[in-house]
């Protein structure tokens, strides 16, 4: 449970204007175009974390090690989707592709690569 603490602190970090401390290589998507490849997908990252996008807007997040967070997710501007989490705390994530693969950035600047994206049944 401890290594999961500083993540659950940057879940309660809502980010409205952001310097995303972007790096070379960095591809924003079109709000748009963010919607339609996340929609119906499940993001897995390296640390077995898995971010569900229903096509329905609803929003899960599994942690590698078990525990799930439930919400509502929207793309925004700057390639920006935030989710409400059913607690009402909000998180804004930034994501990008950089080298052909899926990045999420948070508002402290950590990166979070995507290892692998499925489609979500």
């Amino acid at each position: 449970m401890r290594k999961f603490i500083p993540f659950l602190a940057l879940l309660a970090t809502p980010t409205l204007a952001q310097d995303w401390k972007s790096q070379d290589g960095d591809m924003p998507f079109e709000t748009a175009s963010l919607t339609e490849h996340l929609s119906g997908q499940t993001l897995i990252f390296f640390d077995d974390g898995q971010s569900v996008f229903e096509s329905n807007g609803q929003y899960q997040y599994t942690y590698g090690g078990g525990g799930t967070w439930y919400g509502h997710w929207v793309v925004t501007e700057d390639s920006t989707v935030c989710v409400t989490f059913v607690t009402g705390v909000e998180r804004c994530d930034r994501i990008v592709e950089n080298g052909g693969r899926l990045v999420m950035q948070t508002a402290d600047g950590l990166r979070f690569p995507v290892q692998d994206i499925e489609a979500h049944p």
